[in-house]
């Protein structure tokens, strides 16, 4: 299995990005979150400048962040200054819309916003829309400003049938964040080939699966759910437990799905972050320092029931032979989001694919 990562847009990015690269790291992507972090399409430049071979991704923007012209014109830039290497990673906007305090927009917009991108991308026109007005729209200087003759990877973030049905039509491949139930993935494989039976597919277009998720390897004799393995994981389950807390309110709230623990994990949260379910403003108290190091008086709420699901924790040959049942369910791609020393994390990675 190939092996990349996922970082936050800061200073110096481009260091790591260099470093992934000379690890050997299939890929390197930024998050795009606006409110949390800094811009993914400026991170990115700097890595376009500072590398040759490794793949740089923006995972994921939405189209309730950016109109398609303005994320085409992005992603074209990006694309002039590293050709081909580029990876536009696009979703509903689950946690960028949230931590804004508004919903995600819906697969059905993803969709047409997709189709936007992938047509403006490849040098081509797209109707545009702005209330009752209607244009048609296409780069206007290209090459050095552009880059449209190089292939751009799309994928789709998906939890469910609907999103990865959306990535069969649109002929992309799939990125997946905690998502290591290897049924769940055959689900979504088959949900993805069934859309895109008889749909024309673009030659140059790739498929590819990505899931993100935390690593840790064990020491001998090391506790698996020490403080080292829940520093290590814990920004993934705190960001489960936020969503959770954020959506507790609504009619079907995602909290109700979780056992009685991760429930009471989840009151927990909303009283230590001095919130409710349904304070209008909660998404201020819910989601700083979102992806960062966890604090060491939260540790407690890193529940081993939790870590199981969503990262990778164990001695290496129990993370070998978790990764090859990924890796069977049709995963191509394992991205690790490290928080507590990236360099040495990433290095780990390298070496545990190896």
């Amino acid at each position: 299995m190939r092996a990349g990562v996922v970082v936050t847009a800061h200073p110096d990015v481009e260091d790591l990005a260099v470093q992934a690269e000379e690890l050997g790291l299939h890929s390197f992507w930024v998050n795009d979150t606006p409110m949390v972090h800094g811009d993914p399409f400026v991170a990115l430049g700097l890595c376009a400048k500072a590398t040759s071979r490794i793949r740089l991704g923006i995972g994921v923007t939405s189209p309730a962040l950016r109109s398609a012209p303005a994320a085409a014109s992005g992603f074209a830039s990006l694309n002039a200054l590293a050709p081909g290497r580029i990876i536009c990673g696009v979703g509903t906007g689950n946690t960028a819309r949230r931590t804004l305090g508004m919903r995600p927009t819906t697969a059905a917009t993803m969709e047409s916003f997709t189709a936007a991108l992938q047509d403006l991308c490849a040098g081509r026109s797209i109707e545009y829309r702005e209330g009752d007005r209607v244009r048609d729209v296409r780069f206007l200087h290209t090459g050095a400003h552009a880059n449209t003759a190089d292939p751009i990877e799309f994928v789709l973030a998906a939890l469910g049938p609907k999103a990865a049905a959306v990535a069969g039509r649109r002929g992309t491949g799939l990125i997946s964040f905690g998502l290591l139930d290897p049924t769940a993935w055959h689900a979504l494989h088959d949900a993805r080939r069934h859309a895109a039976h008889g749909t024309p597919r673009d030659p140059d277009s790739r498929t590819d699966s990505y899931v993100v998720t935390a690593l840790h390897i064990l020491d001998e004799d090391e506790d698996p759910h020490g403080d080292a393995a829940r520093d290590a994981t814990g920004h993934l389950v705190l960001s489960l437990l936020a969503f959770a807390a954020d959506t507790a309110a609504d009619a079907r709230a995602f909290a109700e799905q979780l056992g009685p623990e991760e429930r009471e994990a989840v009151r927990q949260l909303l009283d230590r972050r001095g919130t409710t379910a349904t304070a209008p403003d909660r998404h201020t108290k819910l989601y700083p320092n979102y992806l960062g190091r966890i604090a060491p008086e939260d540790r407690d709420l890193i529940l081993p029931s939790l870590m199981n699901t969503l990262a990778l924790v164990g001695t290496r040959d129990d993370l070998r032979a978790r990764i090859a049942t990924l890796e069977r369910a049709g995963i191509d791609e394992l991205l690790i989001q490290p928080v507590i020393d990236p360099p040495a994390e990433m290095a780990r990675l390298a070496k545990l694919l190896t």
